[in-house]
């Protein structure tokens, strides 16, 4: 099988050259409109690309308002403490995902703890969180607070795994049973929909990321979705200083963050988004071929779930076990097609090492046999 992956992912990509496992990918807009704005003198926080990214951003996503952001760690840091989270909250997330999750928990003085996963979503299950907060949660006035200490539980922070659209209604449901702000980690699920509704509008507030290998890219950059008016121009506020405006007046009301998007970023940014729908299209047909290959093997293609719509944004498959993933990942990179595991899970990390942990079995068993393949748009 591994001689025949190599083959069959060279075909793919037409070359015998290294294959990354996601790379970015730029047309002739990029350049013109990073051009323009080295021309403009505006290549920082001010500029008309900033304005027009974001736009663009709520009028794919339905989103009420979007607000760009340096990265995404940055976008989730930022939506976080909108949501109001503090020092000592605890906020509920899944062990399965990648580190800025939980370091954007830690920015804010939090504590993450962690839930399991669903088989079909990879992302975090509704039903390990309801019995996570039956088992350590109680209601006290108003506010969910963990049994053993007293602290607050925020928010819960769902990620989207590979773009994988979570079980967002019964999330949600959860999060209001037991007065738990809903933020959603949709760095890697630009282009997903959750029954017709995009990601990350149907929490409170949500986070997407634009690194160099996501679907698409500025660079570094990140972006804040906002379910309401009110939150949006909140979340644009504490981004920029908390600057109040005046027309030369220096006067901030509260202490706030400079998170604000370079509009040389912006720019790269708009163009991107005008290729995005074309991007989606070639990554549902690669996952298309990579489903078709793995049909009758012993691996299993992990696929979009029944409820919703993923961009694909990585393709992944599960071995049978740790040494079938062990054997693909050594063989698939010694022959220079790149292929990945998936994260150490959270909990085994020394910073979060005593964070309050629920039952892993399923997240256990994906980092066990999870090997993500190369999945730049073809």
């Amino acid at each position: 099988m591994s001689q025949l992956l190599t083959e069959f992912v060279r075909s793919l990509y037409k070359t015998n050259e290294f294959i990354p496992l996601h790379a970015p990918t730029f047309g002739e807009q990029e350049k013109l409109n990073v051009l323009a704005t080295i021309e403009s003198t505006f290549v920082s926080s001010v500029g008309r690309f900033v304005d027009e990214f974001e736009q663009a951003m709520v009028d794919f996503t339905g989103a009420s308002r979007a607000v760009a952001t340096v990265n995404g760690t940055a976008a989730l840091h930022t939506a976080l403490y909108v949501a109001g989270v503090r020092r000592g909250d605890i906020v509920i997330t899944q062990a399965l995902t990648f580190v800025a999750t939980c370091n954007a928990v830690h920015h804010m003085g939090a504590k993450p703890a962690f839930v399991d996963v669903s088989p079909e979503t990879l992302g975090l299950c509704p039903v390990a969180l309801e019995s996570f907060l039956e088992d350590h949660a109680v209601i006290e006035n108003g506010e969910c607070r963990a049994k053993a200490t007293g602290q607050v539980i925020r928010a819960v922070v769902p990620m989207h795994t590979f773009g994988h659209p979570v079980h967002l209604d019964e999330i949600a449901a959860v999060c209001e049973r037991w007065n738990i702000a809903l933020v959603e980690d949709a760095a890697e699920s630009l282009g997903s929909y959750y029954k017709g509704k995009h990601t990350g509008t149907i929490g409170d507030l949500a986070a997407l990321s634009f690194n160099g290998n996501k679907i698409i890219t500025t660079g570094g950059g990140g972006m804040v979705l906002c379910s309401n008016g009110e939150l949006g121009q909140r979340t644009k506020h504490i981004t920029t200083t908390a600057k109040v405006p005046h027309p030369y007046e220096f006067y901030h009301d509260e202490p706030g963050f400079n998170y604000r998007l370079p509009n040389l970023n912006a720019a790269l940014g708009c163009a991107q988004m005008a290729q995005l729908p074309k991007f989606l299209e070639q990554k549902r047909a690669l996952a298309e071929q990579y489903r078709n290959f793995f049909k009758d093997s012993s691996f299993v293609f992990v696929d979009e779930p029944s409820h919703g719509q993923s961009n694909f944004w990585l393709n992944a498959v599960l071995c049978e076990d740790k040494v079938a993933r062990n054997e693909l990942l050594e063989t698939q990179n010694a022959a220079g097609v790149m292929c990945r595991p998936i994260w150490q899970l959270m909990h085994r990390l020394p910073m979060f090492n005593d964070c309050l942990t629920g039952p892993l079995t399923v997240s256990e068993d994906i980092e066990s046999r999870l090997v993500n393949l190369p999945s730049s748009p073809i």
